[in-house]
């Protein structure tokens, strides 16, 4: 049987989603759960690995259990084994086909910037701080520079290891309340550090350094030496994930819309 899973965490005391030797991740957190219930060995995929410090809101998973639970029983049985930064927030079976990664066909991500002179307290590890005044009209006339579908290497890490660096951005938009700047972004996939280094040059944008057209012309010249310094994890968060309808998945939550 295969189950899908809603998931969020909070990525501040995880080394990434992956799980690796000696490191807490959210990976091996979740199937040590996860097998606690099924009494077997469970191993997840995930729609998007997070790095370390990455949040996530809507994290979508899936695995194969030779053991049959109710969706409710997948729920509270994970949570009951999970610590306060994992939470599973729902459960549903699906069918073979169904592939957490290659089925999806929309990924979102925010990036929540505290903007203001003294440093944040209560958001010092859920959001990123700039302390310069952002414009938030120069930020978005860049994002349209982006909108797309574009070779994105110089905004890729350098140790990416997607095989193409063409991606479709579908939306991107700049909003600020109160203190608070948010960048949303919706593509078909992501590359490696993509949202970062993008927010990145979107604040240099902001705070004046660059022009907007600077952009348009990083994709150009497709170097990432070239491009600005890769934003602080703490902002990002993977927000939600789209799937064919044929799936049926819950719908996304709108609350981490009050941010």
């Amino acid at each position: 049987m295969r189950i899908a899973l809603g998931v969020e965490y909070d990525g501040s005391d995880f080394a990434g989603w992956e799980s690796q030797p000696d490191q807490r991740t959210v990976q091996s957190t979740l199937e040590a759960a996860l097998s606690s219930v099924a009494d077997t060995p469970v191993r997840t995929v995930c729609a998007g690995r997070t790095d370390a410090g990455v949040h996530a809101l809507a994290q979508v998973i899936h695995f194969d259990s030779p053991v049959e639970r109710a969706p409710h029983a997948w729920v509270l049985g994970a949570n009951s084994n999970l610590p306060g930064d994992v939470s599973v927030r729902w459960a549903k079976p699906v069918s073979e086909d169904f592939h957490a990664r290659y089925s999806a066909i929309r990924r979102y991500y925010r990036y929540l910037i505290q903007n203001r002179r003294e440093r944040p307290a209560l958001l010092r590890r859920r959001a990123a701080w700039e302390r310069a005044p952002l414009d938030t009209e120069r930020m978005q006339a860049a994002c349209e520079h982006l909108l797309g579908e574009h070779d994105f290497s110089s905004f890729r890490a350098a140790g990416c290891q997607a095989k193409s660096p063409v991606r479709t951005v579908m939306s991107l938009q700049v909003s600020r309340r109160g203190s608070l700047v948010f960048i949303d972004i919706a593509a078909n996939a992501f590359l490696q550090h993509m949202v970062r280094n993008v927010a990145g040059v979107l604040v240099e944008i902001g705070t004046g350094k660059r022009e907007p057209e600077w952009a348009r012309e990083l994709l150009a010249e497709r170097d990432r030496t070239l491009g600005a310094v890769t934003a602080p994890p703490e902002g990002l968060y993977l927000s939600r994930i789209d799937y064919p309808a044929q799936y049926a998945l819950p719908a996304v939550s709108p609350e981490w819309l009050l941010w």
